[in-house]
């Protein structure tokens, strides 16, 4: 386990699409050091999510939640914590919300973003067991900003003109998976 250093915006490997993790990297021991150093290195930076490109890794793992109160988002609910291998999400309805955000990779920046409310989260977890699960709140708003992470899309590119309500299509925003 390590605290790795976290890219910060201007480095272009923010801007590449992360690779799918393979199944036969499922346990394995760069996998698993890959885990260990986001969660080692998202507990020392007191985030709430991470993503493997942000610290130079191009897969598409992410941790949602750190299992504890948050300095930076003293308002926001606990959220548990969950690594997520090659996570795909669908919205659950049309509400959404606008709300701050900031991000280990943008420092110093907060912002209001507009992001869906509820969402449905599939994935891998480490053991290459099937994640199926609803979310919402703060929970879907951490999962969805990770998941632009692997698509190369930091939370400033969500950014739009004040009193505009409106959310760009699921697609545009990477959230429909395959069915």
């Amino acid at each position: 386990m390590a605290v790795r250093p976290v890219l910060q915006i201007g480095d272009p490997r923010l801007r590449q699409l992360a690779r799918p993790v393979p199944e036969d990297r499922l346990g394995s021991d760069a996998l698993d050091g890959l885990i260990a150093d986001l969660l080692e290195t998202m507990e020392a930076r007191q985030g709430v999510g991470l993503a493997a490109p942000q610290i130079g890794e191009p897969w598409r793992v992410i941790v949602v939640g750190s299992g504890r109160p948050c300095a930076r988002y003293p308002l926001a609910p606990v959220v548990p914590r969950q690594v997520l291998i090659n996570p795909w999400l669908t919205r659950l309805d049309d509400s959404c919300a606008r709300d701050e955000e900031g991000c280990l990779s943008v420092p110093g920046q907060r912002a209001q973003v507009l992001r869906w409310r509820r969402i449905r989260c599939r994935a891998l977890a480490p053991d290459g067991s099937q994640v199926d699960k609803p979310m919402e709140g703060f929970e879907a708003r951490v999962a969805q900003h990770e998941l632009d992470h692997l698509n190369g899309v930091l939370f400033p590119d969500r950014l739009q003109p004040p009193g505009d309500g409106s959310l760009p299509d699921a697609g545009a925003l990477n959230l429909d998976g395959p069915d």
